[in-house]
């Protein structure tokens, strides 16, 4: 099954209808929010909100691991995480659409692992590519193929919230060689890799990050949110498109 993990928006995709929520009792706690079972053309896919059914979840207190073992525990085999970013890149501009390649990991305290304790040896899971390639390029193709201006590559940089960056923040995330910035993508990519679950993500620009272009002097939340809503159509019609090929 395939599970999109991410905010709102699926009420935009037209002949999607949400047949039923599963609400998982995990080893880790509880989940964000019940698993929305939906259905479109035939294919039944699942969708959990990571912040909350009222978006009240900041992105450090977010239950990473009983998400992901809850999505494992529907035979969920592929994810694909929304996650709206800012662009270090000066040729990432808002609007944009960037499908990441690779992760760099700045957040701290967040629980990351589920092989640990006597009851689960540690078990060191290769990492060497964070994404599953072959989930990213069929995005890649889909938004294309849409006419949208998206593209794959490029670092994820994880950071912990809910606080956006300082500048020199992300003057070292571009020296290690980072090109968005999010708050979500880590543990989630390790913890599904772990469970041998195929994990790739959209992240729609919503703002230069903190020192570049339009944000030289400072990031207003608001316009975020406006842009992140206004970007969401797009999102949606990648993942409308997607689930229709969807063959799994």
């Amino acid at each position: 099954m395939l599970a999109l993990i991410g905010g709102t928006g699926l009420d935009t995709i037209e002949g999607l209808a949400i047949e039923s929520y599963e609400d998982i009792v995990t080893p880790y706690g509880s989940m964000s929010a019940p698993i929305a079972i939906c259905t479109l053309n035939d294919k039944k896919i699942a969708f959990l909100p990571r912040h909350g059914e009222n978006h009240s979840i900041p992105p450090h207190l977010i239950n990473y691991r009983a998400n992901i073992w809850g999505l494992s525990h529907m035979a969920v085999t592929d994810i694909i995480s929304i996650a709206t970013v800012g662009s270090i890149k000066d040729d990432l501009n808002p609007g944009s659409i960037v499908i990441p390649s690779q992760i760099i990991d700045y957040t701290y305290g967040r629980e990351h692992t589920f092989f640990e304790g006597k009851a689960e040896p540690v078990n060191h899971i290769d990492f060497t590519y964070p994404f599953t390639l072959s989930l990213a390029e069929h995005l890649l193709k889909i938004s294309k193929g849409l006419r949208l201006n998206a593209s794959l590559g490029g670092a994820y940089a994880a950071v912990q919230g809910p606080r956006l960056e300082t500048k020199a923040e992300i003057d070292r995330y571009e020296r290690d060689g980072a090109t968005i910035v999010g708050m979500t993508c880590m543990p989630e990519a390790s913890l599904a890799r772990e469970l041998e679950i195929n994990y790739a993500a959209i992240c729609p620009v919503a703002n230069q990050a903190a020192g570049r272009g339009s944000s030289i002097d400072g990031i207003s939340h608001q316009d975020i949110t406006q842009k992140s809503k206004g970007m969401m159509n797009d999102v949606m019609r990648i993942v409308a498109s997607f689930i229709s090929a969807y063959a799994r």
